[in-house]
């Protein structure tokens, strides 16, 4: 029996990129053209990140978009080729709550001292141009509201923006790590972004 420790996360990978990124296909298939909507909100959020007052809406509209993206992803797609998939749900539905409870709190001063929030904001928002840039069909694009990444990455924007507690982070710091490694087992040409992303957003968030 081999030793624990020279097993590697590809070992434990019970699909291929193709296969990974089908899921996204299927999904996306499924629900055009409520993206459109998707995208509304993402808009929405970054509008409300530039006025003051509008953390409230935003924490609501990111609550709705983990628990959806939990429901609609982990549970009705991933959950197919990820036995993990189940716990992921868990974890965006924990996240959906926090974000949820930030939304009943008092109204959170916007941070105007950088653009780095806003810059991960379009990043995010931006997500669905990937697919195409590293080969793959436009179907197959991760989109704020539906797929994990962009949904982890706006709300780290969001996080930093309002400067919001550490409990807040502590989830989506940890999608995006484990994203990250599990595309960079599948060799994916992105599979750096979403701990870069994360990192760049904790960096400023200590910096500032």
């Amino acid at each position: 029996m081999s030793e624990w420790w020279t097993y590697s996360l590809s070992d434990f990978l019970m699909f291929s990129a193709r296969t990974y990124y089908r899921q996204f296909a299927l999904m996306n298939r499924e629900w055009w053209p409520l993206h459109l909507l998707a995208f509304a909100a993402g808009i929405a959020l970054l509008v409300c990140m530039r006025r003051a007052g509008g953390a409230r809406i935003g924490f609501a509209l990111l609550a709705v978009a983990w628990a959806w993206t939990g429901w609609a992803y982990h549970l009705q797609r991933y959950a197919d080729i990820n036995t993990g998939a189940p716990y992921f749900a868990a974890g965006f539905f924990l996240q959906a709550a926090l974000l949820a409870w930030m939304a009943q709190r008092p109204q959170a001063p916007v941070d105007h001292r950088g653009h780095v929030a806003l810059v991960l904001l379009v990043v995010a928002l931006a997500y669905p141009a990937l697919a195409p840039l590293n080969g793959r069909a436009l179907e197959q694009a991760e989109m704020f509201g539906f797929a994990p990444d962009p949904t982890a990455v706006a709300t780290l924007a969001a996080l930093l923006a309002w400067r919001a507690r550490w409990p807040l982070w502590v989830i989506p710091l940890l999608w995006c790590g484990a994203s990250s490694a599990t595309q960079h087992e599948l060799h994916a040409a992105q599979a750096w972004l979403p701990a870069v992303l994360a990192l760049l957003a904790l960096g400023w968030r200590f910096r500032r």
